[in-house]
């Protein structure tokens, strides 16, 4: 009976200690926020050497909690770098099959269109030689699209050749000095090449228009192109050598019966990185040349 009296008697007393500390906590929270403000414009050093002996205490413990987490961490990490390595070997073995049948076909077709070229006494292209060259100014402009390299006829660059980089067709020259070169680029508004589809084996004319995608002109008019056949030079006219890729077909645009009304390409040449360009001294074979008699004749008009 005294034990529940005075267990009565402590919860009484307790109780608006209770209610007084619930009801001002916030307010003693904002006078201790404000105290160690006032403490920390007083003393910062005093606060600064509390700061770090307490970052020194703790160090250790830390380190020894890091350690289990870091080591699972890395076992984690192991774990995906060795299912990325599998992934990985998988398709690395994919590629290696899929180039060995690649290999195996052209090395058969090869060997038949050497046969072919026997049977029919073909005779190949002369072999291009070229000149290396490094754009050093953008003549380019919202009507012309060309570009200056330091090559001229020094170099034996000639006008009407055919300029390359890694890509493909850059265009051809335009003007020669010297010691420099003016390119006119496939994107010229008079830029006119004879292209070929790779796929459909049909011809065509590259047109310029000064804008990214150049067009293609004199198309038939029911050609089953479409978009992302590759583009490569034909040969025709002796200028360009055959086969230099140009581009893909990036849109092609039909009327209601199916004809074709136009078709724009993509040129593979990335014009923002165009640094260094080949310059191709192309001898088309199978041409007759002209006597000495004629060619003095005409050096003489």
């Amino acid at each position: 009976m005294r034990v529940k009296d005075s267990a009565g008697s402590l919860l009484r007393l307790t109780t608006p200690l209770r209610v007084w500390s619930q009801r001002f906590a916030f307010f003693l929270l904002i006078i201790a926020a404000i105290g160690m403000i006032v403490l920390n414009r007083a003393d910062t050093a005093f606060l600064e050497r509390f700061r770090t002996s307490v970052v020194d205490t703790v160090t250790p413990a830390l380190e020894a909690f890091s350690q289990p987490v870091d080591a699972i961490g890395n076992l984690g990490d192991g774990i995906r770098n060795v299912t990325a390595l599998l992934e990985e070997n998988e398709r690395l073995r994919a590629e290696v099959a899929a180039l060995r049948r690649w290999r195996e076909e052209a090395q058969a077709l090869k060997s038949q269109n050497e046969t072919f070229r026997a049977l029919l006494n073909y005779v190949p292209d002369a072999p291009t030689r070229f000149v290396s060259a490094r754009v050093i100014a953008d003549s380019g402009s919202a009507f012309v699209r060309s570009v200056v390299v330091n090559g001229g006829a020094n170099n034996g660059i000639r006008k009407g050749q055919a300029a390359v980089n890694g890509d493909g067709l850059v265009g051809r020259v335009a003007d020669v000095g010297e010691r420099s070169a003016r390119l006119l680029l496939i994107t010229d508004l008079n830029s006119r090449i004879p292209v070929l589809l790779e796929r459909t084996r049909d011809r065509a004319i590259l047109a310029g228009d000064n804008s990214i995608k150049p067009r293609l002109v004199y198309l038939p008019s029911h050609l089953p192109i479409a978009v992302g056949d590759r583009v490569v030079t034909s040969g025709h006219g002796g200028i360009f050598p055959p086969g230099i890729p140009v581009g893909k077909v990036s849109s092609v645009r039909r009327s209601s019966d199916g004809e074709i009304t136009g078709a724009t390409v993509k040129p593979f040449v990335n014009w923002n990185r165009l640094e260094l360009v080949r310059v191709l001294q192309h001898e088309p074979s199978g041409m007759v040349e002209r006597p000495p008699d004629a060619q003095a004749a005409e050096q003489s008009q």
